[in-house]
């Protein structure tokens, strides 16, 4: 029986619309074109708020605000369903200097957001230096790994066809209509088609894309192993982060990298993370770094994804170029993507992230 949907690309945002789409009772199937959940919803930190939003659009706020808000029932419905953890914390966010204390006060007090001025000391004891800190305590995190674990369990359950090891090459077109993806197993057809392939999506469209800006950007991360409880909340400085797991892993990073499709691990990386992370907070000189990683995000200009509907084939959308916040904007990008197919009203004005 030929779905209502086919989506292509299996990461967070892929397995979000597909979960959305599942619930409103759509057929749906999503392929892969390696392991589903394995690039850079996989590599990411999963902080869950943008890091300094003052820094960023309004767009950028309006679609992480409407995302947050509705993370801990989406998340918690989640684990309900399937027994399974995704490590959703409210960890809190130490921001050490430099920042502007002035735009951050500005930006929090209009988001109505908690934030306080304060010693860094007095938040983790464990610094290299005391110094001024912006303390966010409403900040939280989930574990990339499980909680794509958990969504790719519920959708299972679900009845969702997830068809790995197969990738799209291209696509048939009837006028203004896609009547098939093309793959490496055949043509699958589908009523709708879903682009949710991350830093692949412009290459996967191909002579389709237009005007769609999404290109690969690196970014490297170290993970560290200490006691649990070592470190309970996440530390950003001057754009490196600390992110603390429950069970005593920290991860460091992060690298921004303009080098196209190249996952490539490097040791000038490598040293950087480590040296900064370190600088932050010392005792991870005495910590076993255990892992060294990439993955490639879906860039896009000012961090602004593109969840619409194609300008001239009217069954084929994209939901893709979340760039650094593809995990915090996962539940809110799903639902306008699901909205849109199935005409139901927007929660938010989604003018801003139509095809370019």
């Amino acid at each position: 029986m030929k779905p209502d949907c086919i989506i292509v690309g299996g990461g967070v945002i892929g397995y979000s619309t597909a979960l959305e789409l599942a619930r409103a009772g759509m057929k749906t199937l999503l392929i892969e074109r390696e392991q589903a959940g394995q690039e850079s919803s996989w590599a990411g930190g999963g902080i869950l708020y943008p890091l300094l939003p003052w820094n960023y659009s309004a767009e950028v706020t309006c679609l992480t605000q409407c995302s947050i808000g509705l993370f801990p029932a989406w998340a918690g419905a989640l684990q309900s369903a399937t027994g399974i953890d995704p490590e959703l914390q409210r960890s809190g966010m130490l921001v050490l200097p430099e920042f502007s204390a002035e735009s951050a006060q500005a930006w929090c007090n209009k988001h109505s957001t908690r934030l306080e001025l304060t010693s860094s000391f007095r938040i983790v004891p464990e610094l290299a230096a005391d110094q001024d800190a912006l303390w966010l305590p409403d900040v939280a995190q989930a574990r990339n790994p499980r909680l794509l674990k958990v969504l790719r369990r519920q959708l299972e359950l679900l009845g969702v066809q997830i068809n790995e090891q197969t990738k799209a090459t291209g696509w048939q077109c009837d006028e203004a209509l896609v009547t098939g993806v093309q793959t490496n197993h055949g043509t699958m057809s589908a009523n709708h088609y879903i682009v949710t392939s991350g830093a692949w999506s412009r290459q996967l469209l191909g002579e389709y894309a237009l005007n769609l800006e999404i290109r690969p950007i690196r970014g490297q991360m170290l993970l560290f192993k200490t006691r649990p409880g070592t470190l309970r909340t996440i530390i950003l400085k001057n754009g490196i982060y600390l992110i603390p797991r429950l069970d005593g892993h920290i991860l460091a990073g992060s690298t921004l990298e303009d080098v196209g499709f190249d996952k490539t691990t490097t040791e000038e990386a490598k040293s950087m993370l480590y040296a900064q992370a370190t600088g932050i907070l010392p005792l991870l000189k005495n910590a076993p770094l255990v892992q060294h990683w990439s993955g490639l995000r879906p860039g896009s200009p000012d961090n602004i994804p593109t969840i619409d509907r194609h300008p001239q084939l009217k069954n084929l959308y994209v939901n893709s170029g979340h760039f650094r916040y593809g995990v915090t904007m996962a539940p809110a990008s799903a639902e306008i993507m699901a909205n849109l197919i199935l005409g139901r009203p927007q929660a938010i004005d989604i003018s801003p992230y139509r095809w370019p």
